[in-house]
């Protein structure tokens, strides 16, 4: 493909995954707004939050092999129009809430497809311009661009303008349309060709590989585990601290979890080493940290306990999925790496479980918040053992 018609393509590729991240991470602010406005049980709005999940792994499994068969600009323009759809309908969730639980997993079966096979078209259009390593520098920011620009201006449109529940959404889906007009005329690209299928024995053998099972494994719920109690569960603790603001606060405390995440990513490069784990280390006793400073600000009911909870948490966030990364890289050969890593991916989803649990936990009367967090940060010791003890074993 001649260079200039990729650099042409590449502002439209990466405006798609920022519009489909940007629909990924808008409704965390509105949660606040069901919650504190229109008094939604907390049990109901975790699980509006965690449907997100039913969609976003098959969306994941699906979207990379139908870009290769369809074409990348053909099934990303189809995502885009299911993450417009799914957010026009979000909107009429003041007159029908239970339309909330159709619009999340369409939002995240579109995020899924859009995020894998977008940054499958913004890497090979990086690379017909003669900018191999631009790909995935370029997706990551659109990626967390978008997820950060979501909550933020989601949260500003929910505090300043009439119609919190209502604006949001139709902003975003005026947002996903002006991206897939700018698609129309991108050039699309193909997989290479005699390109071989990752066979299943491959992915048998990561999964069985020791220091999968004991170093990376062990690790992998904390990415999003601590993720989603930085901006889920804790901003809803603290509403009352900040009257007035709390969709604004939570898209706040959202966009700094998540650019934090980025941010400490190199520093995950340079803890990197082939014979140990302290990367992964690291990274769980900057989660555990985190979660440590979100029991103490429940239990203080302080907002600035949750900012730094947050940067903490999503500090631990990016170490803990660089780590994660690294680490299946070397365990497995260059051509096996995509599929390997969605592997890996694919148990770090987990964590998005951890709002609706804590919510069920805490609605039944088990234990307060401040309880089960310094419960998770006790279990992220354990995690933390186990993966010291094994940091040295069964290196690749």
């Amino acid at each position: 493909m001649p260079a200039s018609r990729a650099a042409r393509g590449r502002l439209p590729a990466a405006a798609a995954v920022f519009a489909a991240a940007w629909g990924a991470n808008q409704f965390t602010p509105l949660a606040v707004v069901y919650r504190t406005q229109e008094h939604w049980p907390p049990v109901l709005v975790a699980a509006m939050f965690t449907a997100y999940l039913l969609g976003l792994l098959p969306g994941l499994l699906v979207g990379g092999p139908a870009a290769d068969r369809f074409g990348r600009r053909r099934v990303v323009r189809i995502a885009l129009a299911l993450s417009a759809a799914a957010s026009a309908l979000l909107a009429a969730a003041p007159v029908a809430e239970g339309v909330v639980y159709v619009s999340r997993p369409a939002t995240g079966f579109a995020a899924g497809v859009v995020l894998t096979a977008g940054t499958k078209w913004l890497q090979e259009l990086s690379a017909g311009a003669g900018r191999p390593d631009a790909g995935d520098r370029r997706a990551t920011y659109a990626t967390g661009g978008g997820f950060a620009a979501g909550a933020v201006t989601a949260g500003a449109l929910a505090e300043w303008l009439p119609h919190p529940m209502v604006l949001p959404c139709l902003a975003h889906s005026l947002l996903v349309l002006t991206a897939l007009a700018a698609t129309w005329t991108a050039p699309d690209t193909a997989p290479e060709p005699g390109a071989a299928p990752v066979t299943s024995r491959l992915r048998r053998t990561v999964v069985r590989n020791r220091r999968f099972l004991w170093v990376v494994l062990p690790a992998s719920p904390a990415v999003f585990g601590a993720a989603t109690v930085a901006y889920v569960v804790l901003p809803p603790l603290v509403a009352d601290r900040v009257p007035g603001y709390a969709p604004l606060f939570s898209g706040l405390v959202t966009a700094l979890t998540l650019t934090m995440g980025i941010v400490v990513q190199p520093l995950a490069v340079w803890l990197d080493h082939a014979h140990s784990a302290r990367a992964t280390l690291t990274a769980m006793v900057t989660v555990i940290g985190g979660l440590t400073v979100g029991a103490f600000a429940a239990h203080r009911n302080s907002a600035g306990l949750v900012l730094a909870a947050a940067a903490l948490l999503g500090a631990g966030y990016g170490l803990t999925l660089a780590a994660g990364l690294m680490e299946i890289e070397r365990l497995t050969p260059p051509k096996a790496h995509p599929s390997t890593a969605f592997l890996y991916q694919g148990a770090t989803y987990s964590g998005f479980l951890t709002p609706l649990l804590l919510a069920l936990t805490a609605g039944a009367g088990t234990a307060p918040y401040p309880a089960l967090l310094a419960g998770m940060a006790a279990v992220g010791l354990l995690c933390l053992a186990v993966t010291a003890r094994y940091s040295r074993r069964s290196l690749p």
